[in-house]
């Protein structure tokens, strides 16, 4: 990535609302798509990016599928027999349903990018926390009193280790998890750190940005390399190409199609990610996993989760713009916090209570949790994510 950089864009105005993944779809279309605003300039009526909702909530449901029939474990529990033996004839394809958690990454350096650029770095940390904490308090305080009911077969954990959840900081802590998913927002938050301090900080511009990609990709090799853990845990050499990824894909969709630079960004992103992906699914040392997914498949889904994120960013998915997506892209994160604990606790009563069929338990139990992602979208996140944005960063937006 040594090609030369064109002159810089002046940063767009700071955006206006709670920063979710949602609310931060909609800005300016890059001056190489007719009829856009130039680069740096917010447009009046610029369209939303609804796919990019709609493809959040498929990666959540990609998890979902992987978490309650394509592993085993505790879910297996709650069935009462492997997963193989509740889904024969589906349970391999929920086994690649992980790869959402990659798509994610992707979707997160695309928003995050945008979000950021030509905000400052108190609003940005305002807009980060107010967006991940609310509905994730909530949910640990969920999991913790439904674990801890006496005819849940799951065990809930002690006061200690609940109290550290909430800081979100558990797994760095040695303490145990109340939510399995909790990983991924450990990997979101060290991204947040890294973008904040190397572009955030200094100012957003086209050429900061890049040099960023390129130095995190380049560190992130040597880390790997290096086999040193502290290394690891900054520069997440197995997660960084999607992040970097997605921070090209939002270059795409500021910049243009014709930018060099930023399909080198993603197609480097894109060749490292697949072979972290296919590294960590080909035989994954858990015993609860399913092993020996294919290659293929792996970087099949890879690339196609890729070619969505590029293909919002050019505008080719326009025609997408369905108000429900909004919903959707509204619901994904609690629905991803809660699906899976309390999916066992349904399947259980569903399953070995009701003794519904297998397929009717896994429907109902998505219905279920989506129902209640709702509940905590709009009781918890709507009401609490303007307050503590405004406790935090009280002055007004722009």
């Amino acid at each position: 990535m040594t090609a030369q950089l064109p002159a810089e864009a002046p940063p767009p105005a700071v955006v206006q609302g709670p920063a979710t993944v949602s609310a931060l779809v909609t800005r300016p279309v890059p001056a190489a798509r007719k009829g856009a605003a130039p680069p740096g300039k917010r447009s009046r009526g610029a369209p939303r990016l609804r796919a990019l909702d709609g493809l959040r909530l498929i990666a959540a449901l990609m998890v979902a599928a992987y978490h309650l029939g394509g592993r085993n474990g505790e879910i297996a529990q709650a069935w009462g027999s492997s997963p193989a033996r509740q889904f024969p004839s589906l349970h391999g394809a929920f086994a690649y349903g992980c790869l959402g958690v990659q798509i994610f990454f992707v979707i997160s350096g695309f928003v995050i990018c945008m979000s950021g650029w030509g905000r400052p770095l108190r609003a940005f940390i305002a807009s980060r926390i107010s967006r991940l904490y609310p509905a994730y308090w909530v949910a640990v305080l969920l999991v913790t009193a439904v674990f801890a009911l006496p005819w849940v077969a799951f065990k809930a954990l002690g006061p200690s280790d609940v109290l550290t959840n909430l800081t979100m900081l558990q797994q760095p802590l040695g303490a145990k998890r109340v939510l399995g998913v909790c990983w991924t927002l450990w990997a979101e938050m060290r991204f947040y750190a890294l973008f904040a301090l190397c572009v955030i900080l200094p100012g957003a511009t086209r050429r900061r940005v890049v040099l960023f990609c390129a130095g995190w990709t380049l560190a992130a090799a040597v880390a790997q390399a290096a086999r040193v853990p502290a290394l690891d845990i900054v520069l997440m050499p197995q997660y960084a190409p999607f992040f970097i990824g997605g921070i090209g894909c939002y270059l795409l969709h500021r910049y243009g199609g014709r930018d060099p630079v930023a399909w080198a960004v993603v197609g480097v992103s894109w060749l490292i990610g697949q072979h972290f992906a296919v590294a960590g699914l080909w035989h994954p040392p858990s015993a609860h996993a399913f092993s020996y997914r294919s290659a293929l498949v792996v970087i099949a889904v890879v690339t196609v989760g890729f070619a969505l994120v590029v293909a919002i960013a050019l505008g080719r998915t326009q025609w997408a713009n369905w108000r429900w997506l909004t919903v959707a892209g509204a619901l994904t994160y609690p629905f991803y916090l809660v699906h899976e604990h309390l999916g066992w606790v349904v399947v259980q009563g569903l399953h070995g209570g009701l003794r519904l069929p297998s397929y009717a338990t896994f429907a109902l139990t998505i219905v279920l949790m989506l129902a209640l992602a709702w509940v905590l979208h709009r009781w918890v996140e709507r009401p609490l994510t303007p307050v503590l944005k405004r406790a935090i960063d009280p002055r007004p937006q722009r």
